[in-house]
């Protein structure tokens, strides 16, 4: 793996988490060569288990060769061995109660400065493993940031370490599927709560894509036939020569 770029902690955690997985489950990846090498970068991901970001840093994190940014709760940075774990895995604090503007700047600074933001867009872990109605911050971010949106879909790790059981189940199969970045913008005029809506659509449409039909959830066939026809809606593919 293109690991030659990252500190060392971020490179540690991946070795260790590979190793775990390896004894516990089966992890296959697909479209790693989708990564882009260089440039800001808005990794959206799907959000099913505790275990998907562990599998983040696992398997996607060295091969980006970057370490990324992820919001996470601020109280959480303070807490003995896994705080710590965090703050060198590259998780910023975001206070409850500080406001969305915060934690958007903060998210946006990343990006300027030609960083790779992580986000799971819908905020929290589906009880199913199925897609949830996405907070429109990723899409926000992306429209005023400019920054190509690379999709990753991660397919059965709500089986592996369904949510709120304690502990994970052994021996089953994950899959992290990657797919080509692309653009959003949106057009001047028309109602703005409605294209916002629409490029939000649009956004977990590409990682709704990359998993299997009982994972889509909200974000199946009839959602992205719904927004096909929205206004104030553009997607463009990522500049080819970044990647």
């Amino acid at each position: 793996m293109a690991n030659r770029k990252l500190p060392f902690f971020p490179r540690l955690s991946g070795a260790c988490l590979r190793l775990v997985f390896g004894g516990l489950a089966r992890v296959r990846t697909e479209g790693l060569e989708n990564i882009p090498a260089s440039g800001p970068v808005l990794v959206v991901i799907n959000h099913a288990s505790n275990a998907d970001g562990m599998l983040m840093i696992a398997y996607v994190i060295p091969r980006f060769g970057r370490t990324f940014a992820w919001p996470g709760k601020a109280e959480a940075m303070r807490w003995p061995v896994l705080g710590y774990s965090m703050r060198h895995n590259g998780v910023f604090g975001v206070r409850r109660g500080a406001g969305d503007l915060e934690s958007f700047k903060m998210a946006r600074q990343v990006l300027d400065d030609g960083g790779v933001l992580a986000i799971f867009p819908e905020g929290t872990r589906s009880p199913t493993g199925a897609m949830q109605e996405a907070k429109e911050g990723a899409a926000v971010l992306a429209v005023r940031s400019g920054a190509p949106i690379l999709p990753i879909a991660i397919s059965g790790s709500h089986r592996f370490w369904p949510r709120g059981k304690i502990l994970p189940r052994p021996f089953r199969r994950m899959t992290i599927r990657v797919g080509k970045p692309f653009s959003l913008v949106t057009e001047r005029g028309g109602d703005r709560r409605d294209s916002l809506r629409a490029v939000t659509t649009e956004l977990m449409g590409h990682i709704a894509e990359l998993l299997p039909p009982d994972q889509r959830g909200v974000y199946g066939p009839a959602a992205r036939r719904d927004v096909e026809s929205a206004p104030g809606r553009q997607i463009e593919p990522a500049d080819a020569s970044e990647s």
